[in-house]
């Protein structure tokens, strides 16, 4: 059965409640196991990221999802330290084959996450991973629509301030969840 892997930073909670819904979502596949793997601040050293353990469930995984906030216009420097402490699985190609995702979280509506997005899946593709998207149309404009943001490279959610996450952006992230969930199985038979 497929196990799932959600990386992410977060540093107002925001993008921590997406990691839970994608995980939910995983796991609401039938035998899939979720991890969440969030990254710390304390990991990062000399500005690339260090955790044995954390790596050792990513290279377990049979799927990868990465999230970040998206911060001017693109991934945090925390994930940036992230991609560039796996440079090394990159070279070994440790991680092809693996389904991989992204979500991202900003205060605005647009605040470019598609840019963060678009990072996310140039990595995943240098990894010779495979990259799936939201497959998920948009319900509408409203807060509790699911792809109201219009996304279909990766589940986006956006809040003003310290609102909470919008309801029809966590029920975008789990169903984003579903599938890499369902498409890790499919493959992995």
């Amino acid at each position: 059965m497929p196990s799932v892997a959600i990386v992410y930073y977060s540093k107002t909670g925001h993008t921590h409640d997406l990691a839970t819904a994608v995980k939910a979502g995983a796991e609401a596949v039938s035998g899939t196991t979720g991890h969440l793997v969030r990254i710390l601040d304390a990991e990062i050293q000399d500005g690339r990221w260090k955790n044995d353990e954390a790596l050792a469930t990513l290279n377990r995984a049979d799927a990868i999802i990465f999230g970040t906030p998206t911060y001017m216009g693109g991934v945090s420097a925390q994930l940036k330290a992230f991609i560039d402490g796996c440079s090394g699985i990159w070279f070994q190609q440790g991680w092809k084959d693996k389904v991989s995702a992204g979500f991202t979280h900003s205060q605005g509506l647009s605040g470019d996450k598609l840019n963060t997005l678009v990072s996310l899946a140039v990595n995943a593709m240098q990894h010779s991973m495979i990259w799936v998207g939201t497959a998920t149309m948009v319900g509408g404009t409203a807060p509790e629509n699911i792809n109201r943001l219009g996304s279909y490279t990766g589940a986006m959610g956006a809040s003003p301030g310290d609102a909470p996450v919008a309801s029809g952006d966590v029920e975008t992230a789990r169903l984003l969840g579903v599938r890499v969930a369902e498409l890790a199985e499919k493959i992995g038979r």
